[in-house]
């Protein structure tokens, strides 16, 4: 476990040096809710009106936390660099370290965003409180229940975005596949909550990884209950696990096929 967080700080430290970027990425993230905010102020007559059981103040902020885990995952980068590292043959390189390749992009990408993560949290709480005025009703036990749906959502998503990346052992290009995963989680896991849906999608939705990676966390955030928590904590953990052996198993059936041919 030492060598996983020894590469987490690494990568820490190192981005670090470029805090002044995700500043400037903050303003597109920005623009985007205040984009939100005037929809939603369009959309609700009155602050305390109820659509699909959400307040104004509730929609804005699930809005807020979802567009945070989406943003701050952008896995683009790092399904780009997985890519690479298989048509490039530099992957047989770090199979020989006493680390597990899964284990090196996991800590590695953690490590990468864990400033912007927290930059991200914190300004979009400033910008919150400025746009409504108040925060939603928490206790310091529901905080931390929100804050493990949100390190086990950002958990499952890099997994995720890891084993569309080794996809690049069996075909050309796996960026366009993560392109409609991305694209997938905006549509359905951020813009709007689950409940906006016909209750046919819902019902797909909720089985879904969006209802671990991007739902769960800022349902909870803006209306928390026990009994949800307990539902998405147990979802996560079989997503995790899913998760991971999906991606061992493409993992070690693409090792495989290198060794075959020699690559």
């Amino acid at each position: 476990m030492k060598k996983y967080l020894f590469i987490f700080k690494s990568e820490v430290m190192s981005d670090m040096q470029y805090v002044f970027n995700t500043f400037v990425g903050f303003i597109g993230y920005f623009i985007l809710l205040f984009i939100l905010f005037n929809l939603y102020s369009y959309l609700y007559t009155d602050s305390s009106e109820i659509i699909n059981g959400y307040t104004m103040n509730q929609m804005i902020w699930y809005v807020i936390v979802t567009e945070i885990l989406w943003t701050v995952l952008s896995g683009k980068r790092l399904c780009r660099k997985i890519s690479n590292d298989v048509k490039s043959g530099n992957i047989a390189y770090n199979m020989n370290k006493p680390y597990s390749y899964i284990g090196y992009a996991l800590f590695g990408y953690l490590g990468e965003i864990f400033i912007k993560a927290i930059t991200y949290v914190v300004l979009a709480a400033i910008m919150g409180f400025i746009f409504l005025g108040s925060f939603p009703n928490l206790s310091i036990m529901s905080i931390l229940a929100v804050l493990l749906t949100g390190v086990l959502a950002t958990v499952i998503s890099i997994m995720f975005i890891i084993t569309i990346g080794l996809l690049s052992f069996y075909i050309e290009d796996s960026g366009p596949i993560y392109w409609v995963y991305s694209k997938l989680i905006l549509v359905l896991g951020t813009i709007f909550p689950i409940e906006y849906f016909p209750i046919g999608v819902q019902k797909v939705l909720s089985y879904s990884p969006i209802y671990v990676v991007s739902y769960g966390p800022a349902k909870l955030f803006v209306d928390f209950s026990f009994d949800t928590f307990k539902n998405i904590f147990i979802y996560q953990l079989i997503y995790l696990l899913i998760a991971y052996l999906l991606a061992s198993f493409i993992y070690k059936k693409g090792v495989k096929k290198l060794n075959v041919n020699g690559g």
